[in-house]
């Protein structure tokens, strides 16, 4: 029984023969001639790809590139302990890494789009999971190639393992002078080109390539250093990946308060921004026709630490004077079919409101606590302080004698939750 599944997981089983698959990787390691004007062109096209942010253009330059070759040599060559043909894979490699920075570099320099599009953006931030992909993509591609039969794994390693992106994605930071893009995306471009190679060199002994050297100690060195290696490089993709998660929980958890106090109390939100790493972090929301005032704007900040967001601050944007632009980046996200005179009629209609008093009630309330009032007009006008701003002011014009205009004003200011309030008496 145990041998039946043992020759049923059998690697040896379809393998080709060692030499011939030796003689294939030293084939791929070299960049000269066509390989690098290959090299050079599925550059262009991965960058035009991340340029434009289409998915399918970035998958066809990660087929067409040539990078993988060097990457499993180096991971053959540790296996074997051939260090010629390590020093000649790492000298490809670094060839082929400084002709892909310098041509992507040169493509985002001169192309006009610099804006930054999902695609580049994903490949800024590399955690655990992208060690995962480079390592068990590795292992396919390696026993992909030890096989008589290639099969078809290559092209599906060749877009897990994603090398092309990363690097056009560094090109972009030297670009732009964005070195937190250049430094993250280049270091995960070092963990794909790693952990292809360990995957390379763990095939390799486990299939039991013959080894160039004798020497035990070699041979326990490059263990050694593997190991040191491999721990050097998963550390900061678990920290990343852990900031990867917390972020995710914050604007999980964000979201479901936006839901929970506004939206299923009515409130139309037309802007949302969640940003985790601000300090506070920071939920910037606009509504519709809504407007809160500071107290209860104060209570909602109180209860988000009760609803797990610690170190946070709400914003509710409702008397900023230039959320078009940045609400209708925010719908066109959802719906393609939203102009910008919708959002400047949601905008117009929003200042509107800020005049409107909306309570029939009022006057006859005015009339009964104050029966000594009549023709009574009020509305809200822009008033002009000492400086420029204007701010909107409750006024009242009325007519009537013996009235406590303290006491009027400080009823209505309970009444209507306005403080600014200024009381006109024409018969005074």
């Amino acid at each position: 029984m145990i041998n039946s599944i043992f020759n049923f997981i059998n690697l040896h089983h379809g393998e080709e023969h060692k030499d011939k698959v030796l003689e294939n990787v030293i084939s791929n390691i070299s960049f000269r001639g066509s390989n690098l004007w290959i090299l050079a062109c599925a550059i262009i096209i991965a960058s035009v790809g991340l340029n434009v942010n289409s998915t399918a253009v970035i998958i066809g330059a990660m087929l067409i590139s040539p990078l993988m070759g060097p990457i499993v040599g180096a991971g053959f060559a540790l296996g074997t302990y051939n260090f010629r043909l390590l020093k000649k894979s790492i000298k490809s490699l670094l060839i082929a890494t400084f002709v892909s920075l310098a041509v992507s570099a040169v493509y985002f320099y001169l192309s006009p789009f610099k804006d930054v599009q999902s695609e580049l953006l994903s490949r800024t931030a590399p955690n655990i999971y992208d060690v995962l992909i480079a390592f068990f993509g590795g292992l396919v591609g390696v026993i992909a190639i030890t096989r008589v039969e290639k099969g078809n794994p290559i092209p599906g390693v060749a877009i897990a393992t994603a090398l092309m992106p990363p690097l056009c994605t560094a090109g972009f930071g030297l670009a732009t002078s964005n070195f937190s893009f250049f430094f993250g995306a280049f270091y995960l471009y070092i963990i794909n080109c790693f952990f292809i190679c360990i995957a390379t060199f763990f095939v390799v002994k486990f299939l039991k390539y013959p080894s160039s050297i004798i020497d035990n100690k070699y041979e326990k060195r490059i263990r050694y250093g593997i190991s040191i290696l491999i721990v050097v490089m998963i550390v900061p993709s678990f920290y990343l990946a852990y900031n990867l998660f917390s972020e995710k929980k914050f604007t999980k958890t964000a979201e479901q308060f936006v839901q929970k106090e506004f939206e299923n109390n009515g409130y139309t939100v037309i802007y949302k921004k969640i940003s985790y790493n601000s300090n506070p972090k920071t939920i910037d929301i606009a509504f519709l026709n809504k407007k809160f005032s500071l107290a209860e704007i104060a209570s909602y900040n109180k209860m988000l630490a009760e609803n797990g967001l610690a170190n946070t601050k709400l914003n509710i944007r409702q008397d900023d004077t230039d959320l078009r632009s940045q609400i209708l980046n925010e719908i066109n996200k959802f719906d393609t079919n939203v102009s910008e005179k919708d959002v400047t009629i949601s905008k117009l209609r929003q200042e509107l409101d800020a005049y409107k008093i909306s309570d029939s009630s009022l006057i006859k309330e005015i009339k009964i606590l104050y029966p000594g009032i009549s023709n009574i007009s009020y509305g809200k006008v822009e008033q002009y302080p000492e400086t420029d701003s204007a701010r909107l002011q409750f006024t009242m014009l009325y007519s009537g004698n013996d009235i406590d205009d303290a006491q009027l004003r400080r009823w209505l200011q309970e009444r209507i939750r306005e403080k600014n309030i200024a009381l006109i008496n024409i018969n005074k």
